[in-house]
């Protein structure tokens, strides 16, 4: 398939990237590009979707993978994977023989892994430059359901309308699940078995970049994970936290130890983002050097600073991201043109084993099989927004009381950077609004 032919069939089926910011997919359609990786990196703890899936889909991802490669002229095709996913890694030996300019890496169980920058280090030994794109090294990226969303699109011309979510923690019966897009939270708690407990506080995400979710936010594009905690677990009382006071602690407590900045995955590659030099410059009111301010834009927000190394459980990735908001909202831009430091060759000594990390976290007694169904799970209500995806809003195109069916348009892709986004059930529009719309289903006879 030709490169214009596929990039329109992506972006006319709403393929996004399946997780993070939802990057449009046809932007990576790109003939600039000369290595392109399959992430199974898995990012987050507690997280199996992509492993699931390019294990029970093997044949159709690594079609749809090499059919990209094939547009684009890669030289290079990888599928990176974390070895300790044994059954994973023998669907692929078992498939790979069809597609020979196909190759694997195995990764280590250390988080970050599924971090962009991160994985093309480990796969490529490419650096990308601070700020930069990885299209600026010639590669792109694209994790396993993003590419089995390919596959369906080009294959069979079918919109993304569901969302595979691990539906993990105080759940009755743990699972990763296929879902309309729009469903809330609590249907999909309920068909995990419920609430295993009486307080409890979903994270929408993994336990590192999650953010504290409603029931009755909706599952979007983008939503990997739902997490159910415990009210009173570290994980959501951190979240918790106001900045202000947050500020007020890193000012008492932050001994500058510098393991915030040591164990950063970025730092590591060369990135200039050093978290210790913003908690002293922050917490001090202390402005004399602006690059303590303007480098916290190479932040991936992995939260390992927060989350792990920090010996006085101080918040510098909540700090981090307040800063950058508010720079943005004063209309400052990232630093350009700069190239990044050698790497530092302690950086294999700083990564951080994943079941130590999840340990740190409180999050062992949640690491369970997490069966994979998928089957397309009902539910009688979707609220779709129109934006799910890095860009512009999609516009509506449906009308309050029509009808409209599973894959139907109701938005279309805005000028610029923008996807269509479409019903994920039959049923008829209830309510319209800038953001979303409203489904209801017919009732079950």
């Amino acid at each position: 398939m030709k490169t214009a032919e596929l990039t329109a069939r992506i972006r006319d089926n709403g393929v996004v990237g399946a997780g993070g910011a939802g990057f449009p997919t046809y932007q990576k359609i790109d003939e600039r590009v000369e290595t392109i990786l399959l992430n199974c990196g898995e990012c987050e703890p507690l997280l199996k979707l992509h492993r699931q899936l390019l294990r029970s889909h093997t044949r159709e991802i690594l079609s749809a993978f090499s059919m990209v490669g094939d547009a684009v002229n890669a030289r290079e095709r990888i599928v990176a994977v974390k070895e300790r996913y044994r059954d994973t890694v023998q669907a692929l030996r078992a498939s790979l023989p069809e597609f020979p300019k196909v190759r694997l890496h195995f990764l280590p169980d250390a988080y970050p892994m599924g971090d962009e920058v991160v994985l093309i280090y480990e796969a490529t030994g490419k650096v990308v430059s601070p700020g930069g794109l990885p299209i600026e090294a010639g590669i792109a990226v694209f994790n396993v359901e993003t590419v089995y969303n390919i596959h369906n699109a080009v294959e069979a011309n079918l919109p993304v309308t569901d969302k595979l979510v691990s539906v993990v923690g105080e759940v009755k019966t743990p699972l990763t699940l296929k879902i309309p897009i729009g469903a809330s939270f609590q249907a999909a708690v309920t068909l995990a078995g419920g609430e295993a407990i009486q307080e409890s506080q979903y994270l929408a995400g993994g336990p590192m970049m999650g953010k504290i979710g409603s029931p009755y936010d909706p599952v979007t594009k983008t939503t990997n994970a739902i997490l159910v905690l415990p009210k009173t677990h570290p994980l959501i009382q951190k979240r918790r936290i106001p900045a202000s006071l947050s500020r007020k602690r890193a000012a008492s407590a932050c001994c500058q130890c510098r393991l915030c900045t040591d164990l950063c995955p970025r730092y590591s590659l060369g990135h200039p983002i050093r978290p210790h030099q913003f908690m002293r410059a922050a917490s001090g009111h202390d402005f004399r050097d602006p690059d303590a301010f303007l480098n916290l834009f190479f932040c991936s927000g992995c939260g390992l600073c927060e989350s792990y190394s920090c010996p006085q459980s101080l918040s510098p990735r909540s700090l981090i991201a307040e800063c950058k908001d508010g720079l943005r909202r004063a209309g400052v831009s990232p630093p350009k043109g700069m190239s990044a430091a050698p790497v530092l060759s302690a950086r294999e000594y700083r990564k951080v084993p994943e079941h130590r990390l999840q340990a740190r976290l409180g999050l062992s007694g949640y690491e369970t099989e997490a069966p994979f169904r998928e089957d397309i799970q009902k539910v009688m209500e979707v609220r779709i927004p129109f934006s799910q995806h890095i860009g512009m809003s999609a516009l509506c195109v449906v009308a309050k009381g029509e009808k409209v069916a599973r894959g139907q348009l109701i938005g279309k892709a805005a000028a610029g950077l923008s996807v269509p986004v479409h019903a994920s059930i039959d049923g008829t529009v209830t309510r319209i609004t800038e953001k979303y719309v409203e489904i209801t289903g017919e009732p079950r006879r």
